[in-house]
């Protein structure tokens, strides 16, 4: 076989494999599209049934943990969000636990609540990398026929293909955009969470040492 035939041959199939997956990309930015709404409807209610609730002074917190003899009702009536308030109560309920062993637990805790941030913080970065990715794929997918029909005069073709391109890049941007935004969001929110429970947490395991080792 030539190997003009053969060239032929391979441009063929990998025009009928691109041309098979412009369905599938546009219908995979309409999700991520779908995804960057949910993400951000997310958003807003984790701002209006958690973020908005957490009023805590932590100097006033801290002195208050130090004076008062029952730490737990502290815990309890502070600003400080749920999951917080749980894993900061699961420290003072083992008072027979040895400080290397309290302080084993509140290292666990810590880890706990900052892999939780991490998973829910990495789906709006996945959807922040992909987008673009599959965007590119439905921008450059349509122009190999709309090149053709420029060849063939077809002006039809030509303008359809480059509304294509034109929609799956905004579509693949604007989820991007969003879902960046709300990467950036969520990270300052949760870097603010894990410092005021770290600080909290080792203030309990100070506290907890000193009234051992009177």
């Amino acid at each position: 076989m030539p190997a003009t035939q053969t060239t032929f041959h391979i441009q063929d199939i990998l025009r009928a494999a691109a041309s098979a997956l412009e369905i599938p990309v546009v219908v995979i930015l309409i999700l991520f599209l779908l995804a960057a709404a949910a993400l951000t409807g997310w958003l807003i209610a984790e701002y209006c049934t958690e973020r908005r609730h957490l009023k805590v002074a932590l100097p006033q917190l801290l002195e208050s943990l130090r004076t008062a003899p029952d730490r737990a009702a502290v815990i309890e009536t502070s600003g400080l969000l749920h999951r917080q308030k749980d894993a900061l109560l699961e420290l003072t309920r083992h008072p027979d636990f040895t400080p290397e062993m309290r302080e084993a637990l509140a290292v666990r805790l810590l880890e706990q609540e900052q892999d939780r941030y991490d998973r829910i913080v990495k789906l709006s970065e996945l959807l922040a990398r992909l987008a673009p990715m599959f965007g590119l794929l439905g921008t450059l997918i349509p122009l190999g026929p709309g090149i053709i029909a420029l060849g063939q005069g077809d002006t039809y073709t030509l303008s359809s293909s480059l509304l294509t391109a034109f929609d799956t890049t905004i579509a693949g941007l604007v989820a991007a955009a969003f879902a960046t935004v709300i990467s950036a969001i969520r990270r300052g929110w949760y870097r603010e969470y894990a410092s005021i429970l770290e600080a909290v947490s080792e203030t309990l395991l100070e506290l907890e040492k000193a009234g051992a080792s009177v």
